[in-house]
């Protein structure tokens, strides 16, 4: 039975559709800002049924959603949602219903966007050990993964993440920029979306930025702070920003391992994602492996 992913983003919805264990059909909505909750289930609702195309959302075996901000699991609602903030009081499970037009979504599973990049990137990429996940686009998310016994685990410190690791401080200077939500020298405030198209006019500047630009010395910085707290073996640059790091991908590991934190694993490696649908992928692997315990 397919299962469906669906990531609510910042920008768009992306949807994947999971038919075999590692076949996907993927899709995109058109483009939204800041939309409300109208918007954002007629986004779902264009995703889904493109990589439906035709087939009956009735027959899912499971879908799985992920979308950025605070959850409350127990509600199902997302309670701050700085990007997204139609999302923010709707219950998940009804939005998606309405736009999938069925009563009930079947066998929801719901994670946040970044664990579910998380944990698609660790599928495709066959890790082991720890890995820490950079979800840049939008918004900065993270997520940690252990892998113990073949099954992969998230690290929750705060809510259902490892800690809000777009708000760490990585000023580089006194007059540091602020964040989306009034945080001085936040990474958020260097290396988002919005802080991009702030300091170069648009946020298509990734493949163009170098070691020495100011957002990825901020980048390198948080990074180096990640492997003291987290000790990863992996670290992986994902989100529609990370992953047009790649070109300078090797560049950015020797920044952080100069004169790195001896408590930092040995022989650690930085990657970056290769596919914008990481977390609808993600969403809907997790959605059937829900269905499956």
């Amino acid at each position: 039975m397919p299962t469906l992913g669906i990531d609510i983003g910042g920008t768009s919805v992306k949807a994947a559709m999971l038919r075999d264990p590692d076949v996907f059909t993927t899709a995109r909505s058109a483009r939204y800002d800041r939309p409300d909750r109208r918007a954002i289930v007629a986004a779902v609702a264009e995703a889904a049924r493109l990589v439906l195309d035709g087939h009956s959302p009735k027959k899912l075996d499971a879908v799985g959603v992920c979308c950025p901000g605070l959850l409350d699991r127990q509600s199902k609602t997302i309670t701050l949602s700085v990007n997204v903030p139609g999302l923010v009081g709707n219950p998940l499970d009804a939005m998606v219903a309405e736009a999938l037009d069925v009563r009930a979504a079947p066998g929801l599973a719901i994670l946040s966007d970044a664990n579910a990049v998380a944990y698609d990137v660790y599928a495709v990429e066959q890790f082991r050990g720890r890995l820490l996940c950079l979800s840049l686009g939008a918004g900065v998310g993270a997520s940690v993964i252990d892998d113990f016994g073949g099954a992969p685990a998230f690290l929750h410190v705060s809510g259902e993440s490892p800690g809000h690791f777009g708000q760490l401080d990585v000023s580089l200077s006194a007059d540091a920029p602020l964040g989306p939500d009034g945080g001085r020298g936040s990474l958020e405030a260097y290396v988002g979306a919005a802080a991009l198209m702030a300091r170069y006019g648009t946020p298509d500047v990734a493949e163009r930025l170098t070691v020495n630009d100011e957002p990825i010395r901020a980048l390198v910085r948080a990074i180096r702070i990640g492997h003291a707290m987290y000790r990863p073996h992996h670290v992986c640059l994902a989100g529609g920003i990370g992953l047009r790091l790649a070109p300078i991908a090797e560049q950015i590991q020797s920044a952080v391992g100069d004169r790195l934190t001896s408590v930092a694993r040995e022989n650690w490696r930085l990657t970056c994602a290769t596919s914008d649908y990481h977390a609808a992928c993600g969403a809907a692997r997790h959605a059937r492996a829900h269905q499956s315990h």
